[in-house]
């Protein structure tokens, strides 16, 4: 018998072939170029997704789906993206600054039925940090360590939960680091069921699912589909009882899908794409500030780009403006600095434009009159694979040759984090809502040697050393006065602005495609990963 996962996957097909329609359990067989009215299907890049246990994945597919099978201990408001009930209810910081309790919502239930308890949350965060994988550091940052966390993290009652860091923190930041995806709470008991050689189930949870979200993993093909069925034991609203995300990685074929109605949203469009939607009035053009910031990355492994010249000249290689009119025109806006518009902090400043005689200038004075060979290592999605062509020409104009390479998400991540590429194009995210979450990772590396292998580090990914701004990062996090903590802020992102190897790019404004009949549906703005849970849809 067939599994749910391969008859959407058929469903999908057969559409575009014109073929029979397939009926899901349960469910007769849709009229064609119809999704079933309870399923939200979606076609997205998904090639990136390497694990969805919480405590692991680190990817943007992964966590769009982590962010709806889990809660964390404070959750986002899908619709204003501020501070919400997770697992938690309510929560205070004592007089020291240091000790946090959180009362838990033990009327919670997990998909397995278990109850959620304190247990489960202490578990879950002492799990974080003792397998310290890539996200660890979003939660580690606070002094939790594994020789501590098992005294610094604690059961407090019936239904509370104590977390003691290591110094004051602004409060706001300790809260808004726990609604990362990293956050998220896991049944310890279902998945301990599958622990194997002391992995605390990171094995299993790399392909089931064991949170009290709104929904559970039914199934994962890696680089094909993804599978969300509904939570039986969910407290909310729930129009859409399943979710179905196909990998496609072309925009014309995610507009084609959509145009035919073999899918409700397509995630990834490009401007020409966005303009044939918006004549189609069966369909509509969904918009949203996102946080992610497109940068390109110069690794400091790699001979030329060691030089602080050069890495400027590269900057002045880069055509921002002609890129944001052309070939990703609305979907983007030029933006120069490490912190995404709308944060605290974030300044307006853009030093740099295409200037070719600067960059050769400064390119002789760093030793290469006649430019260099350079690998540029891109993922395989269109937008990206025409920004990095349109870097490749104007690079080359002072004698820069870029070599581009195409890979799959995963790979190129893979390459990046083993401090393994030249020059990558790359796209970077917030975390958490608070300016930590981009200036840790850009303008901070608290150990740059090869052993530390801080692989959630970007400046460490590089082996930028951020030796200048690491203290400063350091010092606005325990900063409690708003005004001095912008300030602090503003001040890292000038420093990194005009000596890091990082070359901001593009803040994104994501335009999705959508049926007429879908509403409520967030891609998680500025601060967060999607939210599918709030989704309806009506006949067209």
């Amino acid at each position: 018998m067939s599994s749910p996962l391969s008859r959407l996957a058929a469903h999908s097909r057969g559409l575009l072939a014109g073929a029979a329609l397939v009926a899901f359990a349960g469910l007769a067989a849709p009229a064609l170029a119809e999704t079933p009215a309870d399923t939200l299907v979606i076609a997205n890049s998904i090639d990136d997704i390497k694990t969805f246990d919480p405590a692991q994945s680190f990817e943007w597919a992964g966590q769009d789906g982590i962010n709806n099978m889990y809660q964390k201990l404070i959750g986002l408001d899908p619709k204003t993206l501020e501070l919400a009930p997770g697992v938690a209810k309510e929560w205070s910081v004592a007089d020291d600054g240091v000790t946090y309790t959180f009362k838990i919502d033990t009327s919670l239930k997990f998909a397995s039925g278990n109850p959620v308890r304190p247990e489960d949350v202490v578990w879950s965060l002492r799990r974080v940090v003792k397998l310290d994988k890539t996200p660890s550091f979003i939660i580690t940052q606070f002094g939790l360590t594994k020789d501590n966390i098992d005294t610094a993290v604690t059961v407090a009652g019936d239904d509370a939960v104590k977390i003691v860091t290591d110094k004051p923190y602004a409060p706001s930041f300790f809260y808004n680091a726990l609604t990362a995806e990293v956050g998220s709470i896991v049944d310890e008991k279902a998945a301990m069921e599958h622990e194997e050689n002391g992995d605390m189930a990171n094995g299993w949870l790399a392909t089931h699912s064991a949170g009290s979200g709104p929904y559970m993993l039914k199934g994962w093909k890696p680089n094909e589909s993804v599978l969300l069925d509904a939570n039986p034991n969910w407290k909310g609203d729930l129009a859409m009882k399943r979710v179905y995300v196909r990998h496609v990685a072309e925009p014309a074929t995610q507009r084609l899908l959509l145009e035919k109605g073999d899918i409700d949203i397509a995630r990834n469009l490009t401007p020409e794409d966005v303009s044939a939607i918006e004549s189609n009035d069966q369909l509509k053009v969904l918009t949203e500030q996102r946080g992610r910031i497109y940068y390109l990355a110069a690794t400091q492994v790699y001979e030329p780009l060691k030089n602080e010249k050069v890495v400027e000249a590269i900057k002045y290689l880069i055509d921002y403006q002609g890129m944001a009119d052309t070939i990703v025109k609305g979907q983007v806006a030029v933006h120069q600095t490490l912190l995404p518009k709308g944060f605290l902090g974030a300044i307006d400043a853009e030093p740099y434009k295409l200037d070719v005689e600067k960059a050769k200038e400064l390119l002789k004075e760093a030793g290469y009159p006649d430019g260099f060979e350079v690998e540029l290592l891109v993922r395989n999605e269109k937008i990206r694979t025409d920004i990095a062509q349109a870097l490749q020409a104007t690079l080359g104009q002072a004698g820069i040759k870029a070599n581009i390479r195409t890979a799959t998400g995963s790979e190129v991540l893979s390459a990046y984090r083993a401090r393994k590429t030249q020059l990558t194009l790359e796209v970077w995210g917030p975390d958490y809502p608070d300016p930590n979450t981009n200036a840790s990772v850009f303008a901070a590396n608290p150990d740059n040697s090869e052993e530390a292998q801080l692989t959630g580090n970007l400046s460490w990914r590089i082996a930028y050393p951020a030796t200048e701004t690491t203290p400063m990062v350091e010092a606005a996090v325990v900063e409690k006065d708003t005004d001095k903590r912008k300030q602090m802020y503003a001040d890292i992102q000038k420093i990194n602005m005009e000596k890091s190897p990082f070359a901001y790019m593009f803040q994104i404004q994501e335009q999705d495609g959508a049926a007429k009949g879908v509403e409520n549906f967030s891609m998680g703005g500025a601060v967060s990963s999607a939210f599918y849970w709030p989704v309806t849809k009506s006949a067209q």
